[in-house]
């Protein structure tokens, strides 16, 4: 059958995007077409094509691609009233049935069939797509678990209640059974599956209470892991859940924290549609659309319907008109298109699915406002705008004329509690971008700051925030070495001043050895996306280093990123290195030759603190005093 021709945009109603329900829907059913060539007899699996498997093998690959592509004919389905012209619940009824028999939970067999999936053990990614499955089960529960036969609703919830007693990893897996359990509370199985699904519900709500950090932000398990987990798990499903259960209680909590969390991480979208590339997992895309739809599905959101299919659109819009979809029309593990730097361990061809979440919006009718109003401008296109965010200890600064999106990262590190990792390259940086991609491990990391070592330029490691306010943000580290070490006895201190265009960029080295050097880089830019960055030296570093070395790499963004970098020398055992950076896309005007650099004027002082104070042309002033693991607003 030949693909149907693309729908006319409207661009009365979407003049941002173009893009209305009518697009989203023929979007879902293109993505679920795609899908089914590769569809096992039963339907029970759905094995992708890819480079590679995940680390759990092509058997639990297979049922990632079911259960993922299952949520979305799911959100499909429920959203058009139980309307499924395509046939797509008799497909994955099939493939529930021919997935859930194993022995253990149908006496009659002996063995596993070719398509039974893997069961659910601790911390295996089976507990991931039962979740998924258990999702897309309650949302279609009317059309599809009602009709089941009574053998079949048995061994499937039976599958499904293994994760309901097995051990999640330490994050957000633990809504992965609080979902399940949500699902078979509501289903009526025996009184002590009922328990245990209820028991789930409550484990998982209580384990996430830990990580809220207020301002609607949480951590994902890790003391400072912060990123769009945030919105499409942390939040995403207790509010789902209380929303679906119809219980005033759980959303009187957890639907104001998804407001408080929209406030600021609707800012990180940039003006072309990209979410900030920031964080893992990023391959899922347009997922990150899901707490802005999830907010007008229930009412608790800071956005005008407008303003909300804005947001939601151009994520899709963005990456659909960039490659996400292949010729073959499946996603792909990456970015725009594929890029093997994204791949986690437990990333597999079928992992990108997770996008499904991105269409919640779908569950809103036709005739909701966010469907019928107008759409608006996004914040990152009404206005040069910079904003700090205290939980996560991030800075956002936004320039309309080219409508990026950066993001200052003085707070987020993914590191454990007690051992210290590598430095992750998508939560080590000092920034991000909705334009720019970080450098792939085994390369020189941009936007860092490092002493140099026999071994190399050290990580940042973990990350104390010092305190953010209006333009600006602080944070200190000790310098580690490749194996982890930290220097003994060194700190840095580090704050970014932001407005317009520009960043101040200061560290105050403490304890380090006269001598040693220091790199610091600023951002991967790509030409060939349209971005361009400058990295000038104010202070520490030599006079006559007016032009930074360009250092070539790869990024999402493109094989020809280059990324700028200034060297110094430590000359005393608290030294100051201070820098003025600068970020720009094809139509900023603030990237002109002829735009004015602020005016930075750097003093130390007796104590060993230095003093940095910014004058811009339009009459701003930012000012700060560094001091050892301090920093205190002066202006």
């Amino acid at each position: 059958m030949p693909p149907a021709p693309p729908l006319p945009e409207d661009r009365a109603l979407s003049p941002y995007t173009g893009l209305t329900r009518r697009h989203w829907e023929a979007a879902a059913d293109a993505l679920l077409a795609a899908v089914r060539p590769y569809a096992s007899p039963e339907q029970a699996l759905i094995p992708l094509p890819g480079a590679r498997a995940s680390s759990s093998g092509p058997r639990s690959d297979g049922l990632e691609g079911y259960a993922r592509t299952f949520l979305l004919a799911a959100l499909r389905i429920a959203g058009a009233d139980g309307r499924d012209p395509g046939g797509l619940l008799d497909r994955y009824a099939r493939g529930l049935a021919a997935g859930t028999a194993h022995p253990v939970a149908e006496p009659d067999l002996t063995a596993d069939t070719p398509e039974s999936w893997p069961l659910v053990t601790d911390r295996g990614q089976a507990m991931v797509e039962a979740a998924g499955i258990a999702l897309g089960l309650r949302l279609t529960r009317r059309w599809l678990w009602d009709r089941l036969d009574d053998r079949v609703r048995e061994r499937a919830a039976a599958w499904l209640a293994g994760a309901l007693h097995r051990h999640p990893w330490d994050n957000n897996w633990w809504l992965f059974p609080l979902t399940v359990g949500g699902f078979l509370a509501e289903t009526g199985g025996s009184a002590d599956q009922v328990r245990a699904a209820r028991a789930a519900v409550d484990r998982g709500l209580e384990r996430i209470e830990r990580w809220w950090r207020g301002g609607g932000w949480y951590t994902d398990g890790r003391p400072r892991a912060f990123d769009h987990y945030n919105g499409w798990a942390l939040h995403l499903y207790p509010v789902l859940h209380a929303r679906l259960a119809a219980d005033p209680r759980l959303l009187a909590v957890y639907g104001p924290r998804l407001h408080a969390h929209l406030e600021g991480a609707t800012r990180m979208f940039g003006a072309d549609g990209a979410p900030m590339h920031q964080g893992r997992s990023l391959s899922y895309r347009f997922a990150a659309a899901a707490a802005p739809w999830l907010g007008a599905l229930t009412g608790h959101t800071p956005l005008s319907p407008g303003a909300t299919r804005r947001l939601a659109s151009g994520a899709l819009r963005y990456f659909l008109d960039r490659g996400a979809a292949g010729p073959d029309g499946l996603l792909s593990l990456g970015w725009h298109g594929p890029y093997p730097a994204l791949a986690q361990p437990y990333s597999g061809p079928a992992s990108p699915y997770w996008a499904a979440k991105g269409f919640l919006g779908l569950l809103l009718p036709a005739g909701h406002p966010v469907w019928t109003a107008v759409e608006e401008p996004l914040p990152a296109e009404r206005g040069d705008a910079v904003t700090a965010l205290p939980g996560p200890g991030w800075l956002l600064q936004s320039t309309a004329g080219d409508g990026i999106v950066r993001l200052h990262n003085h707070g987020s590190d993914n590191q454990p509690h007690q051992a210290v990792h590598p430095d992750d390259p998508l939560y080590a940086r000092f920034a991000y971008s909705t334009g720019t991609g970080p450098t792939p491990p085994g390369t020189e990391p941009d936007n860092h700051f490092g002493l140099i070592t026999d071994g190399g330029t050290t990580m940042r490691g973990p990350i104390e925030p010092l305190g953010s306010g209006p333009g600006w943000a602080a944070s200190a580290h000790r310098p580690r070495t490749g194996d982890g070490d930290p220097l003994p006895g060194v700190t840095v201190t580090s704050v970014t001043l932001a407005h317009g265009a520009e960043e101040i960029r200061a560290h105050l080295v403490h304890g380090a050895r006269p001598g040693t050097g220091v790199r610091l880089s600023g951002w991967a830019t790509s030409p060939s996306f349209g971005t361009r960055s400058a990295l000038l030296p104010v202070y520490g570093f030599p006079a006559a280093e007016r032009t930074a070395a360009l250092e070539h790499c790869a990024t999402a963004y493109g094989a020809d990123a280059r990324c700028p970098v200034l060297t110094g020398t430590v000359a005393e055992t608290c030294h100051a290195f201070v820098a003025l950076a600068r970020l720009a896309g094809r139509s900023t005007a603030a990237h002109h030759p002829a735009a004015p650099y602020p005016r930075v004027r750097v003093a130390p002082r007796p104590d060993g603190s230095v003093s940095v104070d910014a004058h811009w042309a339009d009459g701003r002033r930012l000012g700060v005093l560094l001091g050892h693991r301090h920093v205190v607003r002066i202006g």
